[in-house]
This record gives C-alpha cells, sequence and structure tokens, in this order.
C-alpha cells in the first residue's frame, strides 16, 4: 500500500519535516512585558507531542509596539530571549520535532484588549494602550484612534527591529523563522492599496508597496543563520475591491523566491472590515493553488482544513505542498494521529504513549 501524501517527507536544503502537516502559529495571549510564561510550555509542548512535521510560536512581536495586545509574546529584550528559550528547552527535552517562530509587527491593528475581554482598541492615554504606528494614518475601523505615518526613521527601526528579533531566534536555536505579512498587521498594511497611500518609495505602485516587506524579508534572511530557513505569511487577497489580489500576492510570492525565501504559507483577508470571505471548507486553498502554479518553493495551505481526507486530497492532487492546522489542532491535539489511522500510515510519538495505540492500529505509534 503506497504512503498517504499527507505523511511523505519535505526535505528542503535547510530543514527536513517528517510529513507535511504545520502546525500555525495561534496566538495566546499569555504573556507578561512580552515574556513567555508557563502557559506557553504548557500549549506549546502538548502541541509538540502531537504528530505534526512542525510547530511554529505564535505571532511574536518585534518590539512592544509591534504587540497586538499587551499580554502578546515578544522577543526585543533579553528577558524575552531568556524566557522563550526556557520554553524552548523545556519542550526540546521530550520532543525533537522542528520549532519555528513567527515574527510581526501588529502596525494600526496594535494595542487592543484580549479577545475574551472584547478586542477592542485601546486609546494610548489608556492603560495597556500605546499609539500604533503604520503605512498611512489611517484607522482600521471607523472611530479608532488613527497610526500615526511611518517616517524614514520608523522604517529603519522597524526594520532593524526584525533583525534582531531574528538574531535572538538563533541564539535560541529555533529551526525557521517566518515572517508575518498576512491578516492586516504591518507588513501587510504596506502591501495592500486600501492601507498603504503613502506617496514616496514606500507606496503607490505595487513595486513600491512590496518594498519595505521585501527589506524586512532580506534584513531578517541576513541576520538569521544561513543554514535555517527563511519563510513568509501571506494574505492571498484582501476580499475587498480594490485591495490586495491574488495577482499580487503572485508577484510578491516571486520577489521572495528570487531572494532565496524557503517557503509560502498562503491565508487571506484581516485587512479590512468590509472584508466578504466566502467561508467554508478549503476556502483558501484556491489561493495556494494559484500561487503553487507560478513559484518552485513549497506552498502551504491553510483555514478549515478539518477533514483527513480533505487533508490527504490537497497534497495529493499538488493544491499545495503542506497544509497547516490552527483551531482544529487546539480542538484535537492529536488531529495527526487520528490522519495517520485513517489514511493507513504512521505518525511519531513519545516513547510514554506507545502503549496507547487502540488494537486495529498497532502499527500506527513509531517512537
Amino acid at each position: 500500500m503506497s504512503q498517504p501524501a499527507l505523511f511523505t517527507p519535505l526535505t528542503t536544503t535547510k530543514l527536513s519535516l517528517r510529513n507535511r502537516i504545520i502546525i500555525a502559529p495561534m496566538c495566546q495571549y499569555s504573556a507578561v512585558d512580552g515574556s513567555m510564561t508557563d502557559w506557553h510550555l504548557i500549549h506549546l509542548g502538548q502541541l509538540a507531542l502531537s504528530g505534526a512535521a512542525l510547530l511554529t510560536i505564535e505571532a511574536t512581536a518585534v518590539t512592544p509596539d509591534g504587540r497586538i495586545s499587551y499580554a502578546d509574546v515578544g522577543l526585543w529584550s533579553d528577558a524575552n530571549e531568556a524566557a522563550m528559550a526556557r520554553t524552548v528547552e523545556g519542550i526540546r527535552r521530550w520532543s525533537d520535532m522542528p520549532i519555528a517562530i513567527q515574527l510581526a509587527h501588529a502596525g494600526r491593528k496594535a494595542s487592543t484588549d484580549l479577545p475574551w475581554l472584547g478586542g477592542a482598541q485601546i486609546a494610548p492615554d489608556h492603560a495597556n494602550g500605546w499609539p500604533t504606528i503604520a503605512p498611512s494614518p489611517l484607522p482600521f475601523e471607523a472611530g479608532e484612534n488613527p497610526p500615526v505615518a511611518m517616517d524614514k526613521a520608523e522604517l529603519d527601526r522597524i526594520r532593524d527591529a526584525f533583525a534582531k528579533a531574528a538574531e535572538r531566534a538563533g541564539r535560541i536555536g529555533l529551526d525557521a523563522v517566518q515572517i508575518h505579512a498576512a491578516h492586516g498587521y504591518l507588513l501587510h498594511q504596506f502591501l495592500s492599496p486600501l492601507s498603504n497611500q503613502r506617496e514616496d518609495d514606500y507606496g503607490g505602485s505595487l513595486e513600491n508597496r512590496m518594498r519595505f516587506p521585501l527589506e524586512i524579508y532580506d534584513a531578517v534572511r541576513a541576520a538569521f543563520p544561513a543554514d535555517r530557513p527563511v519563510t513568509v505569511r501571506v494574505s492571498g487577497t484582501d476580499w475587498v475591491e480594490g485591495g490586495w489580489t491574488i495577482e499580487d500576492t503572485i508577484a510578491f510570492a516571486k520577489g521572495l523566491e528570487a531572494r532565496g525565501c524557503a517557503a509560502i504559507h498562503v491565508s487571506s483577508g484581516g485587512l479590512d472590515p468590509r472584508q466578504d470571505i466566502p467561508v467554508g471548507p478549503s476556502y483558501q486553498v484556491p489561493l495556494a493553488r494559484a500561487v503553487k502554479e507560478a513559484v518552485d518553493m513549497p506552498v502551504v495551505a491553510v483555514g478549515l482544513i478539518t477533514d483527513y481526507d480533505q487533508a490527504e486530497a490537497i497534497v495529493a492532487t499538488g493544491d499545495a505542498d503542506m497544509i497547516a492546522l490552527a483551531r482544529g489542532i487546539l480542538y484535537d491535539p492529536r488531529w495527526p494521529w487520528h490522519a495517520a489511522a485513517h489514511l493507513g500510515a504512521q505518525v511519531a510519538a513519545p516513547k510514554q504513549y506507545l502503549r496507547s495505540q487502540p488494537r486495529q492500529y498497532r502499527d500506527l505509534l513509531v517512537a
């Protein structure tokens, strides 16, 4: 019986993966002054035992003002680095799953409350709030405090912060970096004409709007160890008339690939409240497919991928090289085990759990 496509290894020049299942970055809003807590050790530790191929640490702010909320993880200080190193060391004591990190800046979508407290923007003069920055002084929602348009000094500051965070990630020993250029955060704000209305070299044409995100990629690539991959997450479309499109995404992907980008993770939306998203199973897969047809680097699909046969079909038909799970793997942290059982494959598991295999799946788990 042939190996299911979902469980075939994927080897690149910089990283080898056991299968095609990626754990996407998911914010936990449980840090203190940007530093990870015991929650992150518990949360990431359990996911590291899931049998997936790669674990991605949540959106990690490169500056304090780049956090989505005051409880976001950051990597701008020695204290942040030490807390993350402790978490990673704890995970690696019991799991050999490769660990990536998503580096991010929230731009105009920063300074918000926790999701379970409503997630609304917090004004700069209130506790847990601060002034936000963006390509142009346009708020995300009408009535919100508008961001300050970034000048050249701010562009340089943020670019240097991404590079410094990548350097810290390298010291911690993380296996890969993903740059967050999706979901309406700062780099996506530069890409989309809806949020970028600058009249300098960083606005206007598609080439100009891509300039700052590509500079960030170059800075991160130079700062992170050369033998480890740097990838990018993008929104394939804004789902808004006149916004960022899949054609723009393909042009951006080609620019990244020319610079040596190791993979691209295709999501969508998040930039504009007017977005009209046709939500349904695999609704973002056509975006990943369009990018895959245009580039040679591996492409990751994400978004309402919940069924085992659905995931297998995405990889087997060549729509994408990998699938990413987010909320689905929070709900079912053993999703890769169950997918392997369903498809007739094997999955890596801790020795301590080998006895848990049901009798009909005696060859399911391997240490």
